[in-house]
């Protein structure tokens, strides 16, 4: 577990709402669909290369999970619940996360990371619809006021995961209509990604619904170590994040679907 300093609990009285700079997503399979910008991944003759806009990174990720919902004490959703920590568990030690070594810059080296714990959160109840606006409300309450959840640091990555039924909505766009998964940051100092458990054709394709998750889950994980505020890490102005310009291309890693992502080395999604 990473350490808690006493002085670093932040209040939901100090924190601001997230920044406007975009927002970086999943998109629905087959669409065209990126929120913030065009899906200038599929631009023809455009050679992505994403630059560094000297913001932070994410150097040794510490995964905490939140999983939101009554729903998520069945035991079906319990087993479930244990798969997701257990890829989290896997992929931060995989050579998915060696690979991002190339965008280290000498202020955040990145390296192979770790889940540091989970919580299930009851309060408030889950709708059946939710605002990027109520789940920053809500990971700010956690953070607060709950003992069991880690504190934020800099290489702290919050994954909310909703259980089955929930759509997300977040600047007009919502869940299984324009994206299936998202990250974003809290004042710069809160870093999280949000995954609903989506089992529409645009998000899942022909792929099992957990292997589509795990294809989310990566493609947020390795976008938030590279540009956890977005637009301020590595990214591109036309092509996006590293994870935008690749998706739905996929390879296993550890039996586990990860989605490719973009290697300005290697000069295509690997």
């Amino acid at each position: 577990m990473s350490s808690k300093p006493v002085d670093s609990r932040i209040s939901e009285r100090t924190i601001v709402p997230a920044h406007h700079d975009p927002v970086r997503i999943v998109p629905l399979q087959r669409t065209e669909v990126l929120f913030g910008v065009g899906n200038a991944a599929a631009t023809a003759g455009s050679v992505p290369n994403v630059t560094y806009r000297d913001g932070p990174l994410i150097s040794a990720v510490e995964v905490f999970t939140l999983f939101w919902g009554s729903a998520w004490k069945a035991a079906a959703e319990q087993s479930l619940m244990h798969d997701i920590n257990v890829f989290f568990d896997v992929i931060c030690q995989s050579v998915l996360i060696d690979q991002l070594a190339e965008y280290s810059v000498p202020a955040f080296p990145i390296r192979r990371g770790q889940r540091i714990g989970s919580l299930q959160v009851q309060t408030p109840p889950i709708k059946p619809s939710v605002s990027d606006t109520a789940i920053q409300h809500m990971l700010q309450h956690e953070i607060a006021t709950n003992p069991g959840i880690a504190l934020p640091t800099p290489n702290t990555l919050y994954f909310v995961v909703l259980p089955r039924g929930v759509r997300v909505t977040m600047g007009g766009a919502a869940s299984c209509q324009a994206f299936c998964g998202y990250h974003n940051d809290i004042a710069g100092r809160v870093f999280y990604a949000v995954v609903p458990y989506s089992e529409c054709v645009g998000c899942v394709g022909d792929m099992a619904p957990f292997d589509a998750l795990t294809s989310t889950a990566s493609h947020e994980l390795c976008e938030a170590i590279t540009d956890p505020i977005p637009g301020r890490g590595w990214y591109d102005d036309l092509h996006g994040e590293i994870g935008d310009i690749c998706p739905w291309k996929t390879k296993r890693v550890d039996n586990y679907v990860v989605q490719l992502e973009w290697s300005n080395r290697a000069k295509a999604c690997i």
